[in-house]
């Protein structure tokens, strides 16, 4: 059996902007000191959240640098370090390994994609050149790129590919993986709306958006689960739904700042080509947060 990277809820952590678009290091680390003090179980630093695609390469390394410094081991670091070109996947995995991550999480090629094959191709190309655990990402909705089951039993012949971020929304695909790869590929959700369902079906937790906000009410979220109490992590989720629903009301992480930033975080705007909501969206939102007592 492979060893898990972490069991729960792993926060997929936004990146703080001032207003001139410049990451903001101070409230960064406000955040980082949150999560933890409020039993996140995981960081996930510069995923799709952390508005990864927007950072430049020095950023990125910033980032991932400062979190690592940041948490010192208290709980694991997940570093992002994926992209559609290969090779420039192994350099941000090198550097983040020698930042001290704990993890990679990398996603397909987007734009480029590629076939089956060349999945096979473009994972294992950076599993043998690295010496940490590797979490795929399936997020087929942003990238076009859909990773199969039988690819996934594949990747997980590899020593270095523990894990699957399965955000692809069929969970006859989550079941189709968890049947093909046993212990061999740790399964986490990708969905705060599917973290029960997963987790049902093996699934080691989630990387989650609304930990941001609630990181305490998701870690428990889990936490039920793994103590026995199925039906009691079911309420805990649905009773959070209303809220999921609005931190994906438009495109992430646009609603988890907004509402962070209602919230008094200060955690700034997005970069573009993300704009903030429209006056309805905002409104819509804060309806939401004011109903779970969050303003």
């Amino acid at each position: 059996m492979k060893k898990t990277v972490f069991t729960g809820a792993g926060v997929a952590i936004v990146t703080p902007m001032y207003e001139d678009g410049t990451v903001n290091y101070d409230v960064f680390g406000q955040l980082l000191e949150d999560q933890i003090r409020n039993g996140t179980d995981a960081i996930i630093a510069c995923g799709t959240t952390g508005e990864s695609a927007t950072l430049s390469h020095e950023e990125h390394v910033q980032v991932l640098d400062f979190a690592i410094q940041k948490v010192n081991k208290r709980v694991p670091v997940i570093a992002g370090t994926g992209s559609n070109d290969t090779a420039y996947a192994l350099e941000l995995s090198l550097e983040a390994q020698k930042a001290g991550a704990d993890a990679l999480l990398m996603v397909t090629p987007y734009y480029n994609k590629t076939s089956q094959a060349g999945l096979i191709r473009h994972f294992t190309y950076v599993a043998d050149r690295v010496d940490l655990p590797i979490i795929l990402y399936n997020v087929p909705s942003r990238t076009g790129c859909n990773i199969k089951p039988e690819t996934c039993l594949e990747l997980s012949k590899h020593p270095n590919i523990v894990a699957v971020k399965e955000a692809c929304g069929d969970i006859s695909a989550v079941a189709d993986i968890a049947a093909l790869c046993g212990d061999d590929l740790a399964i986490y959700s990708g969905n705060d709306d599917q973290i029960v369902p997963v987790l049902s079906l093996g699934g080691k937790g989630v990387i989650s958006v609304l930990s941001n906000i609630l990181p305490r009410e998701t870690h428990e979220i889990c936490e039920l689960f793994f103590q026995g109490d199925a039906e009691g992590s079911r309420r805990k989720m649905l009773k959070y739904l209303d809220l999921i629903h609005a931190l994906f009301s438009d495109v992430n992480p646009i609603p988890v700042k907004e509402a962070m930033n209602l919230m008094g975080m200060q955690v700034g705007p997005c970069r573009l080509p993300l704009v903030e909501m429209s006056e309805n969206g905002k409104k819509h939102l804060e309806e939401v947060l004011k109903k779970y007592s969050l303003l």
